[in-house]
């Protein structure tokens, strides 16, 4: 009996042993898939930040990737990096390489796909990235996006004046105030502007230089990019160089915070090649319009726009042959017939989907729009074709130049139904209210290599003692829903100093400028009630500008089903690669 009881145990404590055995060996495989899982994503993780990295380093990046990957199909002209630039991330398939985790003991990995396919349209590059650790594979997608101009409501490279409009001297003023400008608060010698009265920036806002900040306030974060160390980073003095107060940040904020510059370029001429065919690059991107010398352009509500642009010849051109262009029916007919751009009632045509309309000025030679001076009379501010000046319009504290008869001028108004960029070689107009038909969905573009104006157009009387002006227009207030800069210059009111109080001017989008521009001058002008659209910092308008040195920030990542196997196959839905 005692042998029976004993031999009994004993079975039940091998029993248990075994058990515990079976589960300490079952915890630690659980473990081991565990850790395998969570470092898989870790790695995909890591695939999405070398990318980024690259992108950084190397802003003409986005035209590598391999286009037998599966998520890169729709991106045409994909080319791999070669050579010492190779990289080994760009792999797919079961025979493809992967890239190992820098740091790492060699077991995690990487590859990753670029969608680069709306990059020119929305400036996003989408990549799908997939990592891989012993038998766990996770995959993540994610959005890639410039940080640049539009990130901010409010961006100025110079916290003065346009030197054009006030004739100070550009070796002395045209400089930040840190590298030695004058700020003398008596003379305010180069014009520098403060937020005041009341100023309301509700979003984002950034300068190159040192802001004068006065009863102003910002409700989002605000960054300069003066690097001193100690006190303040803003000028508590106004426009007039006497002290002041009122400054209101967002909470727990006293003052801007510091970032790096942000270099403008100095023109929007790259813009042009959007209007261009035969660029001998893979892509099923059609080029946008081009016109050439004033063109006035009236957005309809119907998603068509009306163009007047009678200096157009041809309105798109060849990019290895600019002597050689085309007239597409998308871009209007050229000609004065009725319906023709050169016709008082212009041409409507559908707004050119996620795509730019270019205003270049009138070429001399070397261009399929090119008109000699002696056929086409040089002038300035006397009918330009399209109707400006009005009739009586004096020209008081503009360009000299405002209405050039061969000037890459756009005067722009409507309501848009679409996704487009305008883009102006001189001047942009904004001659009426500029809106979208729906905030959800439509997004414009306003670049110009010159100022951005506010149309303002001012009649002045004078009698042998004194001059009086007023505005020609008859209506209050002004609506502008864009994204807007001004490449070498500024966004203003147009005779900003005249012709009273104006009311309110809304900007719904984001303004990016040279020089400060003035809105409001005492009495007259305008009011500002600027506020940020929300989507330009995960998108851009078709085509637009972009900064001349930047980063690449990542706007939306989440995880999908894994894009490869184990053996580096591809995940396959209905028997094709997803």
């Amino acid at each position: 009996m005692a042998l029976a009881i004993a031999i009994i145990f004993g079975t039940v404590v091998v029993f248990m042993i075994a058990t515990a055995t079976t589960i300490a060996v079952g915890g630690i495989k659980k473990s081991s898939s565990d850790a395998d899982w969570n470092a898989a994503l870790s790695a995909a993780y890591a695939g999405v930040e070398d990318y980024e990295a690259r992108l950084s380093n190397d802003t003409g990046y986005t035209q590598y990737g391999n286009p037998a990957a599966p998520f890169s199909s729709t991106s045409p002209g994909l080319t791999l990096p070669s050579g010492g630039s190779a990289n080994d991330a760009f792999g797919t398939g079961a025979s493809g390489s992967w890239a190992s985790v820098p740091g790492g003991d060699g077991r995690s990995r990487y590859r990753y796909e670029v969608d680069s396919s709306k990059y020119y349209d929305t400036g996003v590059v989408r990549v799908r990235a997939t990592g891989k650790v012993g038998s766990a594979v996770r995959s993540v997608v994610a959005s890639i996006r410039q940080q640049g101009f539009i990130d901010f409501l409010y961006f100025t490279d110079y916290e003065i004046q346009d030197p054009v409009l006030t004739n100070v001297d550009t070796t002395t003023c045209v400089k930040h105030a840190w590298e030695g400008r004058p700020t003398s608060t008596r003379s305010n010698l180069c014009g520098e502007i403060a937020f005041d009265g009341g100023d309301t920036i509700d979003g984002p806002a950034h300068s190159n230089d040192t802001m004068r900040i006065c009863q102003a306030t910002f409700t989002k974060p605000i960054t300069t990019s003066n690097p001193t160390t100690t006190g303040l980073r803003y000028s508590k003095v106004n426009s007039t160089g006497a002290s002041c107060g009122g400054q209101v940040f967002p909470a727990g904020v006293s003052q801007p915070a510091f970032t790096s510059t942000i270099g403008m370029p100095s023109t929007n001429a790259q813009q042009k090649a959007a209007t261009q065919y035969n660029t001998g690059t893979a892509t099923t991107r059609q080029p946008g319009c081009l016109y050439t010398g004033p063109t006035d352009i009236t957005f309809n509500a119907d998603g068509t726009m009306t163009v007047r642009s009678p200096r157009t010849i041809k309105t798109q051109t060849d990019a290895t042959d600019p002597t050689q262009g085309r007239t597409p029916a998308a871009c209007g007919a050229v000609g004065t017939g009725p319906g023709q751009l050169g016709s008082a009632s212009g041409a409507t045509v559908a707004v050119p989907a996620n795509n730019l309309v270019y205003v270049q000025n009138v070429p001399l030679s070397g261009d399929a729009n090119a008109t000699f001076t002696t056929t086409l009379r040089d002038t300035c501010n006397v009918d330009n074709g399209v109707g400006y000046p009005r009739s009586g319009e004096t020209q008081l504290s503009s360009s000299p130049c405002s209405y050039g008869s061969r000037s890459g001028d756009a005067f722009v108004h409507g309501v848009l139904d679409g996704q487009v960029t305008v883009a102006a070689e001189n001047y942009l107009y904004v001659t009426g209210d500029l809106t979208y038909l729906d905030r959800g969905s439509d997004m414009l573009g306003l670049t110009a290599t010159n100022a951005v104006m506010v149309w303002n157009p001012i009649a002045q009387t004078c009698s042998r003692t004194s001059c009086s002006t007023s505005s020609m227009l008859g209506d209050r207030d002004r609506e502008i829903d864009a994204a807007i800069i001004s490449a070498a210059h500024t966004f203003q009111v147009q005779n900003n100093a005249y012709g009273g109080d104006r009311g309110t001017l809304t900007i719904y989008g984001a303004i990016a400028q040279k020089f400060r521009g003035v809105v409001r001058s005492g009495v007259n002008g305008y009011r500002k009630a600027y506020s940020y659209d929300a989507r330009l910092k995960h998108t851009a308008p078709p085509s637009f500008l972009n900064p001349v040195t930047t980063t690449y920030g990542v706007t939306t990542i989440g995880e999908v089903s894994p894009a490869y196997s184990v053996s580096g196959d591809c995940a396959k839905k209905a028997g094709v690669c997803v």
